[in-house]
């Protein structure tokens, strides 16, 4: 059967199609999206290092907590491969369905971001008290859970445990909360040697329909869903260099933008740096040549 006639839905980089009875299909395009905004011009196999890189956390957490991916070429899609399969390569992960909760969770190990700004409002994070004195991307004493909503338009908000249990159960609440601070010490612990610092991230996670058993899933320790600094240039005080996307929002801080669609084109050389970060992440943390990848639609190591 051909995938269009699968579609379910695209977000704002991955498009999600239904195939067999129980299965989903999940492809990262190369969009880019900034400001809640998709850009008009993509970066090249940007797709390939997200779902590169969920593969390979997906791995290496499994002990941890079990995830959904079951596959990740295209002759293992039911069915059989369509006809697009070399497009797929590198960019597909075939999951198993779950329930998704209605929470993100994010959990913080440095002070950056809209967390910086919550502390210098409130001397907290999302309501979580800090000591008095921090600077700017300071590592905090202990990783901090702090989830958030899925909203379905505009920005997700913050919320608390207390919140969160009465979205999912005081029990679940809990047993996400310790996953996903056991999820992110692996993350740091694993960059750490590559010279990457994970200043925080954020997971999603669902219910097995069958079992109620906690299922990681969606895109894991990405550029895309992390912030990745280069340890070699890491100076508490001032905001850091990311292997992400903010190289982008840099530039489109300097453009006459309002931040509403459609964004503005991207010039050739903000493309090409951007795709360099990603790729140097990939291999900084993989410890794979990122053509390789491309090559052989796996990772080494």
């Amino acid at each position: 059967m051909p995938l269009a006639e699968t579609f379910l839905r695209s977000g704002k980089v991955r498009d999600l199609y239904a195939v067999g009875t129980d299965r989903l299909l999940l492809i990262a395009s190369d969009r880019l999206s900034a400001f809640d905004v998709v850009l008009p011009t993509a970066i090249p196999d940007k797709g390939r290092v997200l779902t590169g890189l969920s593969r390979f956390w997906f791995e290496r957490t499994a002990d941890l907590v079990d995830n959904h991916l079951v596959g990740v070429v295209p002759e293992e899609i039911p069915g059989g491969a369509p006809a697009d399969a070399d497009e797929l390569r590198g960019r597909m992960m075939l999951c198993r369905r779950v329930d998704p909760l209605p929470i993100e969770v994010i959990v913080r190990g440095y002070l950056a971001g809209s967390g910086w700004k919550d502390y210098g409002r409130t001397g907290a994070v999302c309501g979580i008290p800090l000591p008095a004195g921090l600077r700017e991307s300071d590592r905090l004493p202990e990783p901090l859970f702090t989830p958030s909503t899925k909203a379905e338009t505009g920005h997700d908000e913050n919320i608390s445990l207390d919140v969160a249990a009465n979205l999912v159960g005081a029990a679940v609440a809990l047993q996400v909360r310790d996953l996903a601070i056991a999820l992110y010490r692996r993350g740091a612990e694993t960059a750490e040697p590559a010279g990457v610092i994970l200043a925080d991230t954020k997971f999603e996670f669902g219910t097995d329909p069958a079992t109620g058993e906690l299922i990681l899933i969606d895109e894991v320790l990405t550029p895309d869903s992390s912030r990745f600094w280069d340890a070699s240039d890491y100076e508490p005080g001032r905001a850091q260099a990311s292997f992400d996307k903010q190289y982008v929002r840099d530039w489109l801080e300097t453009q006459q933008w309002d931040k509403t669609p459609p964004g503005p084109e991207l010039p050739p050389d903000v493309v090409a740096g951007t795709r360099a970060r990603y790729v140097e992440a990939f291999e900084r943390i993989t410890g794979a040549s990122f053509d390789r990848y491309l090559a052989e639609d796996r990772i080494g190591g």
